[in-house]
């Protein structure tokens, strides 16, 4: 049986790298996508969140710090995160993201040790390309594992970006 979940409000926004959707649950930050990126959901149902709720304060405080991240202003978010839409392994594969360093980067086989499954390595990049909040939850951050810039949903040029704007270099 597939579990239902409330409808999202959102947002939209433009940043330097192309327009952003945002969309909060009341329990947090629950997407950010750029305009056309693989994976992209159905928003059908999706709202603007009333002004004066959670919702739409946490939605401006998102916007606000995305864009103060793309100013060089904010090296980190500070967010409530819903990540409850994702499978018990996918929120696993988010939460690992979350511990690289900016500045650092990471293979998805790394990742898969890390998890104690070292041959999921495929499903380690599928839960990657699935990550719900780009930029904040930081799947751009994983490379190949000869250390090439792979399958980022959002693009490898806005992959290529982040990584520019983060002074990444070395393997975390």
């Amino acid at each position: 049986m597939k579990k239902l979940f409330p409808p999202l409000y959102t947002m939209h926004l433009q940043s330097p790298l192309g327009g952003v959707r945002l969309a909060a649950s009341d329990a947090g930050l629950a997407g950010l996508w750029f305009d056309g990126q693989r994976h992209s959901p159905d928003t059908t149902g999706w709202r603007d969140a009333p002004a004066g709720t959670p919702a739409a304060a946490l939605l401006r405080e998102a916007a606000e710090q995305l864009l103060g991240y793309f100013a060089g202003r904010r090296p980190q978010f500070s967010l409530p995160l819903d990540l409850s839409r994702g499978t018990a392994f996918q929120q696993a594969v988010w939460q690992a993201l979350q511990a690289i360093p900016r500045g650092r980067t990471t293979t998805y086989g790394a990742i898969a040790g890390r998890l104690g499954r070292p041959a999921a390595v495929r499903a380690v990049g599928a839960a990657v390309g699935r990550n719900p909040v780009s930029v904040v939850v930081p799947c751009h951050r994983v490379l190949g594992a000869d250390g090439g810039l792979t399958g980022y949903a959002g693009g490898l040029e806005r992959k290529s970006a982040l990584l520019a704007l983060e002074g990444a270099g070395g393997a975390q």
